[in-house]
C-alpha cells in the first residue's frame, strides 16, 4: 500500500503564509492613502473629460451642456493654437537645450575646482531658490527700457529697442530668464554624477594617452549619461508647463510673440471662460506630458536603470 502525502497549499504555490500575511498587512495599511489619492486624481480627471464634451455655463450655477466632439473638432482646426504649439516646442527646445549645455559645462568647471567649490556652488544655486514670479518681476525691472540694467548695457553697444516690446527680443528674454533660473539645477545634478565617476577609470584613460576632450567624450559623459537623462526628464516635465515668468513679464505679448500653450489655456479658461475648450487643451497638454515622461522612462528601462 502506497502512502501519498499532499503538500500544503502554501508549498504548492511556492509562497509562505507569513509572506501572504505580510503582503496583506501592507496592502491594508496603504489602502486608505491609495483610495484618497485615487479620489483626488480620478474625480478631477473625469470632470475635465466631461467638460471637454460639454459647453460649460457659469451663470446661475455651473451646468454642463453636452456638445459631443464639438470642442475637439475645434481643437484640430484651430490655426492659432497650432502656432502656439509650435512656439511652445521652440521654447521647450531652446530652454532645455541651453540648460543642459550650460549646466553640464558649469558642473565640469566646478568638478575641476578643488578650493572654494562649496562656496561657488552655493552662489550658483541661488537663482534656483527664487520663486518664478519674483524672477519675472526682476526680469521686468532689469529689461525696462528706461532704467533697466540690461537695457543700459545693450544701449552701450547700439541697441536702443525695448527688450520686452519686440517680438523676437521678448521671446529671447523669457527664454534667458528660464535658463538663468534652472541651469543651476542641471549643474547640481550633473556635478553629483561627476563625483561618482570612478577614479581608476579616469586614470586608465590618462594612461592610454586620451586627451581631455577624448576622456570627456568617451569616458566621463557615458558614465553620467543616466544622471543627465534624469535631469533632462525633470526639466522637460517643467518646461512643457512653463507659465509663471511669461505671465508676469509679457503675458503672451507683444502680438502673441510669447504666447505658449499654458498662457493660451489660462486665457481660454479664466479670461474668456470657455471652460469646455480649455478642458480640451488641458487634456492634450496632459497627454503630451505623459508621452514625454513615458519616452524617457522607456530609455531608462532599456539602460536597466528602473530596476
Amino acid at each position: 500500500m502506497s502512502l501519498t502525502v499532499e503538500a500544503p497549499p502554501a508549498e504548492r504555490t511556492g509562497t509562505s503564509p507569513s509572506r501572504r500575511r505580510r503582503f496583506g498587512f501592507h496592502a491594508r495599511m496603504m489602502a486608505p492613502g491609495i483610495l484618497l489619492l485615487a479620489v483626488l486624481s480620478l474625480i478631477p480627471l473625469f470632470t475635465v473629460i466631461a467638460m471637454s464634451l460639454s459647453r460649460v455655463r457659469l451663470l446661475g450655477g455651473v451646468s454642463f451642456g453636452f456638445v459631443g466632439g464639438e470642442n475637439w473638432a475645434r481643437f484640430f482646426t484651430d490655426i492659432d493654437l497650432a502656432v502656439q504649439w509650435l512656439r511652445t516646442l521652440v521654447f521647450f527646445v531652446l530652454t532645455v537645450g541651453l540648460e543642459m549645455l550650460l549646466g553640464v559645462g558649469l558642473a565640469l568647471c566646478l568638478w575641476k575646482i578643488m578650493r572654494g567649490r562649496n562656496t561657488l556652488l552655493s552662489l550658483l544655486l541661488l537663482p534656483m531658490f527664487v520663486a518664478p514670479v519674483i524672477v519675472g518681476l526682476l526680469g521686468r525691472f532689469l529689461t525696462d527700457s528706461t532704467f533697466g540694467l540690461y537695457s543700459w548695457l545693450l544701449g552701450l553697444v547700439g541697441y536702443e529697442g525695448d527688450l520686452l516690446g519686440g517680438t523676437y527680443s521678448a521671446f529671447i528674454s523669457v527664454v534667458a530668464m528660464d535658463v538663468w533660473q534652472w541651469t543651476p539645477l542641471i549643474a547640481l545634478i550633473a556635478l553629483a554624477g561627476l563625483t561618482s565617476v570612478p577614479q581608476p577609470l579616469r586614470e586608465a584613460a590618462a594612461i592610454d594617452g586620451a586627451s581631455g576632450w577624448q576622456a570627456l567624450r568617451s569616458v566621463i559623459l557615458p558614465s553620467i549619461s543616466s544622471v543627465l537623462l534624469v535631469a533632462l526628464l525633470i526639466r522637460s516635465m517643467d518646461a512643457i508647463r512653463y507659465f509663471d515668468i511669461i505671465a508676469v513679464t509679457t503675458n503672451g505679448g507683444p502680438a502673441d510673440a510669447t504666447k505658449v500653450v499654458p498662457i493660451r489655456l489660462y486665457e481660454t479658461a479664466f479670461r474668456f471662460f470657455d471652460l469646455g475648450y480649455a478642458a480640451v487643451i488641458g487634456l492634450v497638454m496632459l497627454a503630451v506630458t505623459i508621452a514625454i515622461a513615458r519616452a524617457f522612462v522607456g530609455v531608462l528601462e532599456r539602460k536597466g536603470l528602473t530596476r
